[in-house]
């Protein structure tokens, strides 16, 4: 862990800054004190994706470089929907619902970050902004917004085109508003967000300086994208989720190890504790050193999410199924199984529909094409028909295993 280090400094050198209001002034403040700071975060899911990860590692690195993070949780603000980064009105989701979905993600990001003995803090915004009077809200903070200036803002110019509507034109007065209430609440010096939070930001430390007069900061972060130049967390197979019962262990591992080999060291800053300097080992190797760089990926990202014996279940399933020796298939107890009932049997089920419910294929009709191309296996066999029909008599002991490509098995068993 690299407590010499300012944290500033650290969060450059690993990639996690875009932009920042002031650098000079933010070095020397993560140098002299402990700094309160905070991120939001929406809760119009049940469970992060990786997408989210860049901003859950930064409050885990400012806790361990020994500030003070807080964890925001938009409760109040998901009510109106951040219209940043949007092409239209995103759906209203219900405050029971919105409930529910903070439960869960409080649970996911303490696999993370210490909130015990207030060693971070996990706060509702909700918890202020449901109280607010709408008339002295405008009266005391809407006065000093100016409808110009929030015009100007690209997250807004951008959707006037398509639309706006008046409850998402509000947000950035109430996200102003919450940095403004941390500051005067819990010393919160700064606030850190996605690129697209960047006006958001600004608008906050505006409020402070006006109302208090006096400095507030802000930092935020790159999208991240993959050498191809998709939007990380994205695959043919859909979202990859933080949420164990949504993508398992081994599917987690599996996604990191696929890293493509632009994108391995890069990763390695970002969704890993290790040191810089040992990174920095990792970046010289070539040829099989940089499968083993990836390993080390797969292994230490899995590891944070979902513990360490996991971690090392699935490098032993994945080994098992990819490795040299191909006997370690007994290992292979992580991959992701579908179970049928005997009924569903008795009639069969065509080879293309059991890799689509099993969600090797994201259709049928996408099944048949990857059979018929020659990327769909049973049992290791390639298959050549999709119109094949499985009955009871196809499993062997009960199950059987399907393959997409090279690398994305899963398991079908019989109840």
């Amino acid at each position: 862990m690299e407590t010499q280090k300012n944290l500033y400094d650290v969060l450059k050198e690993r990639g996690f800054i875009e932009q920042s209001t002031n650098e000079n002034s933010l070095r020397q403040l993560f140098s002299k004190q402990k700094v309160t700071f905070y991120i939001g975060f929406d809760p119009t899911a049940s469970s992060f994706h990786v997408g989210s990860l860049v901003p859950i590692m930064v409050l885990a690195y400012g806790q361990r470089h020994g500030h003070w993070p807080i964890f925001l949780i938009g409760g109040g603000t998901g009510l109106v929907g951040d219209p940043s980064g949007k092409d239209k009105t995103r759906l209203l989701i219900g405050s029971q619902e919105i409930k529910k979905n903070i439960q869960s993600l409080k649970k996911q990001v303490s696999q993370i970050i210490d909130f015990n003995k207030d060693r971070a803090l996990f706060l509702n915004n909700a918890d202020w902004l449901i109280k607010l009077n709408y008339i002295k809200f405008l009266r005391d903070f809407g006065v000093y917004f100016s409808i110009n200036r929030l015009l100007t803002v690209e997250s807004i110019k951008k959707r006037l085109k398509t639309g706006l509507s008046f409850l998402e034109f509000n947000y950035q007065l109430l996200q102003a508003y919450d940095f403004w209430y941390q500051f005067k609440n819990y010393n919160c010096l700064v606030q850190m967000g996605g690129s697209d939070q960047w006006g958001n930001i600004v608008a906050g430390i505006e409020l402070i300086r006006r109302l208090e007069n006096k400095e507030a900061y802000g930092i935020t972060f790159p999208l991240i994208k993959t050498a191809n130049g998709k939007k990380m967390g994205k695959t043919e197979q859909g979202a990859i989720w933080l949420d164990p019962r949504k993508t398992s262990a081994y599917e987690y591992y599996q996604f990191w190890i696929n890293t493509d080999d632009d994108d391995v060291i890069k990763f390695l800053y970002l969704f890993t504790f290790l040191p810089a300097e040992e990174i920095k080992n990792y970046a010289r190797l070539k040829g099989s050193g940089a499968r083993k760089a990836k390993e080390i990926l797969a292994f230490e990202a899995t590891k944070i999410i979902h513990g360490q014996k996991a971690a090392e279940k699935a490098r032993r399933t994945s080994y098992g199924l990819f490795g040299k020796d191909k006997g370690q298939r007994k290992c292979a107890d992580l991959i992701p199984t579908t179970l049928l009932r005997k009924e569903e049997l008795k009639k069969g089920i065509l080879i293309s529909k059991l890799f689509a419910i099993s969600g090797l294929s994201k259709s049928v009709s996408e099944a048949r094409r990857l059979i018929t191309q020659g990327g769909g296996y049973l049992d290791e066999k390639r298959l050549v028909d999709p119109n094949l029909l499985i009955k009871k008599d196809n499993f062997k002991g009960g199950e059987m295993t399907l393959r997409a490509g090279k690398k994305i098995y899963r398991k079908i068993k019989v109840k």
